[in-house]
């Protein structure tokens, strides 16, 4: 993606850590050039991570905060399509998006958008995000003719979920998948298709929560250490 190295566009997780380490060393919010305050900001994604993000840089004292989702606003109750006991996608207002709506008077969030650049000044720093509406069609993703449009923006945070790990790496060592993309591998086993090649975390559940990585990365460490001795 063009200017995506642009000074100001971060991932979620490096802007939230280094806050965090902030108040535990200082105990003052941040104020490096990672710092919210006084931009305009646009947190790229959802879930809990984007929430966080909001929530951070409203405290920092951002100037503005936008969300954008590449899906669009979720129902009020459940579609025929999510009955229960799945886990109902319904529209939700989390923390951050109730503050921010509070501070600036509207929910930050943007539905159906898509990023297709950055743009930057000439020190580097991102001044611009350029984004088209988007729509699905038959499963596929459609661009909406016509729907470009530039944000200011002096502050990017990338919290964009996945679909299944990257398989580079299973490819080359011929490790078999699930039917999700995932490395494949029992829960309490972690054992791929490749004998002493071992599986864990996102790579084998595909993305959840942190305590869940915690788990697995002690329970594949234990797998390993048998497999060795």
């Amino acid at each position: 993606m063009d200017n995506r190295e642009a000074k100001g566009v971060h991932l979620a997780m490096e802007y939230l850590t280094k806050n965090t380490q902030s108040l535990l060393d200082t105990g003052h919010a941040d104020d490096s050039e990672l710092s919210a305050k006084g931009k305009a900001v646009i947190v790229i994604g959802g879930g809990d991570t984007g929430t966080d993000c909001i929530g951070t840089a409203l405290r920092q004292g951002a100037k503005s905060i936008v969300n954008f989702e590449l899906m669009g606003k979720p129902p009020e109750e459940r579609a025929e399509n999510n009955p229960w006991p799945l886990w109902p996608l319904i529209y939700r207002v989390d923390y951050g998006h109730e503050e921010v709506a509070e501070v600036f008077g509207a929910d930050p969030r943007q539905y159906h958008l898509m990023t297709k650049s950055f743009s930057k000044d000439a020190e580097g720093k991102v001044i611009g995000l350029n984004t088209v509406n988007v729509d699905f069609k038959d499963g596929k993703l459609i661009e909406i003719d016509g729907s470009e449009k530039i944000w200011d923006t002096q502050l990017v945070l990338l919290s964009m979920g996945f679909i299944a790990p990257e398989h580079y790496l299973s490819d080359d060592a011929d490790i078999a998948l699930d039917e999700r993309g995932n490395y494949q591998a029992t829960y309490g086993e972690y054992a791929t298709s490749q004998t002493g090649i071992f599986t864990a975390g996102d790579c084998r559940r595909g993305q959840s929560l942190v305590v869940w990585a915690i788990n697995e990365g002690r329970g594949v460490a234990e797998k390993v250490d048998e497999y060795l001795a």
